[in-house]
């Protein structure tokens, strides 16, 4: 019986440790939430039974090693965990008549922050706790940190960066591809937080709360964690909402928190309590792991039991397909739920589901939906060998120890139906009238079999017309846009293609580097690309990849047949704005819209960007007085704000222009 605790126990060892990198260090999941935190008290659990605790424990590590790419630095003080609980009463009885601070915790990425004379001079990441990397680059894009304070003693406190859950959504709807979303704004935010390049960084609205203070070089703060945090908020900071709570508060205190989670736009996983007297809380020591002066409270997540009914398999563009569990409805946090994303083939068998478990589910974060535990765990759920939308052969790939399910058919219909749908797009053909249940009934009456056959719709013009929800003014009405669509540009083409990884602004860069010349394009080696600032070779590999395929071309050939492609004429000498970069915000008096004048200034060589950055040249904004981020952070970098007048003058540009792209 020893012998197979003994071994259980380096089981729960290794896949809590695997399950921690995954998260900390390659921001992704392979298990849930709910699951480690089962796993984690399991082994907790057994090692206090055991004596038995080995030295890679994650009861006695904090976190995971910091990756190779950045710079790492070793943390002055140790970055520990808090011990958790789950129980309102035990919170309660925690504080021992004392009183404390109650603050949310923050679901993103953990970064020390310390500042010289004033100013910003580092960041650093959690990392393992006693060793983070280097992202002060990084950091000064955060849209509400600020780079230079009042006090100018050495400053040191930590805070969690995050992404908020509108931004999450807006930035997930830009991906076509489903296995290109993120899962949740924690991951999107620590791939933002610790990327190379600062600039995407910058694009993502990673924002900072302030959470703690290390050290504040001869400030007193009367043994007061309060009057830390209304320091911090002097400096300029934001800090985490909080209140101060005693024994006869502290209930009403967190249902106030769990009132305001459900539309809370912050990523919260639970709350920290900390005692407010500071020395007392310093006097109370440290086990091997948790501090003792505070404490985290994690959600009791709201469970269900339910019954599953059926796994239905989702297929994307690039052949992904995901598994998505539907289940016998139930209310969970105020709403009706009857389905739950299972992600991967992985997660799948992991859970051991069967059509007919008994399983429950939750929100996570009361948000997601998500499979807690399978009660019945039959297993008997198979995994497809045939593609559900096309009947092709399937295939289990795996990668970074995660199993997917692939169609290999590369004339899938579900592959077929969303390139169609991300080529008639607005920034591709921008062809109005054919939504994506449109473009699948097309495909399932053979109207439709590459990108040229839109142009002969024409050839079905009675069997559309009697179509549901068509007739003959939405037939016209169609007809006239994929016409119009058929005067287009480069760029556009290149874009509707849908090749991997090419977007908007990488389609036009690659036409301005190869003047517009779709024979130069095809041609192109990966060296060449790679060579282009802003593609790297992956993209450039797939880019060559997708040119080389004699059916890709071939279809590229038809479809080329069909359009009149404009191509700009680039004058010796026009250039102007080469190696600029602007940001434009607010109303435009000369132009229609932002993205009449994005394209001029990229016509000329420049650059337009979401963020203002220190390589910002100019932010565009007709209100130079206002106190909107982007001029407060363009005054702060010291980058000059134009009126739209004075940037038309400055760089001699006439707004009459035509649009170039």
């Amino acid at each position: 019986m020893q012998n197979e605790k003994l071994e259980r126990i380096k089981y729960l060892t290794d896949i809590l440790n695997r399950a921690a990198r995954a998260y900390y260090a390659e921001d992704r999941e392979i298990m849930s939430n709910q699951e480690y935190d089962t796993l984690y008290d399991e082994l907790q659990s057994l090692e206090q039974e055991t004596g038995l605790i080995l030295a890679n424990s994650p009861t006695v590590r904090v976190g995971y090693e910091a990756v190779e790419e950045l710079p790492k630095e070793r943390h002055e003080t140790p970055m520990l965990s808090l011990g958790k609980t789950k129980s309102r009463e035990e919170l309660r009885e925690w504080l021992q008549g004392n009183p404390a601070v109650l603050s949310w915790k923050l679901d993103g990425l953990t970064v020390v922050l310390t500042y010289y004379d004033g100013k910003l001079a580092k960041a650093v990441t959690r990392g393992n706790g006693e060793i983070g990397e280097v992202v002060t680059n990084n950091a000064r894009t955060f849209r509400n940190i600020p780079l230079t304070i009042p006090f100018t003693g050495e400053l040191v406190l930590r805070g969690e960066a995050v992404i908020t859950y509108s931004d999450f959504e807006r930035m997930n709807s830009e991906f076509e591809a489903e296995e290109a979303k993120y899962k949740n704004p924690r991951n999107l935010c620590s791939g933002s937080v610790r990327q190379l390049n600062s600039e995407i960084t910058a694009q993502r609205n990673v924002r900072f709360y302030a959470f703690s203070l290390v050290s504040a070089a001869g400030r007193d703060f009367h043994n007061s964690r309060q009057e830390q945090f209304d320091f911090l908020q002097e400096q300029g900071f934001e800090v985490v909402e909080h209140y101060m709570v005693t024994e006869e508060n502290i209930l009403d205190s967190i249902e106030f928190f769990e009132k305001k989670i459900e539309n809370y736009d912050v990523p919260s996983d639970g709350l920290v309590l900390t005692y407010e007297d500071i020395a007392y809380g310093q006097s109370l020591g440290r086990t091997a792991k948790f501090p003792r002066h505070s404490i985290a409270f994690k959600w009791a997540d709201e469970l269900r039991e339910t019954t599953l009914k059926e796994i239905e398999w989702s297929a994307s563009r690039t052949g992904l397909i995901n598994p998505v569990a539907i289940f016998e409805p139930v209310e969970l946090e105020g709403t009706t739920v009857s389905r739950a994303a299972v992600h991967n083939i992985s997660i799948l068998r992991g859970l051991k589901l069967g059509i007919g478990d008994r399983i429950t589910v939750y929100k996570a974060n009361m948000i997601i939906p998500q499979i807690a535990e399978n009660l019945t765990c039959s297993g008997t759920v198979e995994i497809p060998e045939t593609c559900p939308v096309c009947g092709g052969a399937t295939e289990i790939r795996q990668a970074n120890e995660v199993q997917s399910l692939y169609c290999t058919n590369e004339k899938c219909a579900a592959k077929r139906i969303k390139a169609f749908t991300l080529f008639v797009s607005r920034d591709a053909m921008n062809i109005e009238g054919l939504s994506e249940a449109t473009l699948e009934k097309f495909v399932d009456m053979g109207f439709i079999h590459e990108y040229a056959d839109l142009y002969h719709l024409d050839g079905h013009r009675e069997q559309i017309v009697e179509m549901e929800g068509f007739g003959e003014k939405s037939y016209q009405n169609l007809q006239d846009s994929i016409n119009t669509s058929r005067n287009t540009t480069l760029p556009r083409v290149i874009y509707g293609l849908g090749i991997a990884n090419i977007g908007v602004a990488n389609a036009k860069m690659l036409c301005r580097h190869f003047s517009y010349d779709m024979e130069q394009l095809r041609n192109a080696d990966v060296e060449t690309l790679s060579a282009i600032e802003g593609i790297g070779e992956v993209i450039a590999s797939a880019f060559v990849e997708y040119m080389q395929d004699d059916d890709n071309l071939q279809k590229i050939e038809h479809l080329m047949a069909e359009l009149q492609v404009e191509t700009p004429v680039v004058e010796e000498g026009s250039q102007t704005m080469s190696g600029l970069s602007f940001v434009i915000t607010g109303s435009l008096n000369h132009f229609a819209n932002r993205s009449d004048l994005k394209d001029i200034i990229e016509s000329k060589g420049g650059k337009v960007t979401g963020s203002v950055t220190s390589k910002t040249t100019a932010l565009i904004n007709n209100d130079i007085t206002s106190n909107s981020s982007k001029n407060k952070k363009a005054k702060e970098l010291g980058v000059p704000i134009l009126s739209e007048e004075d940037f038309l003058a400055e760089y001699s540009i006439d707004s009459t222009e035509e649009r170039k792209l």
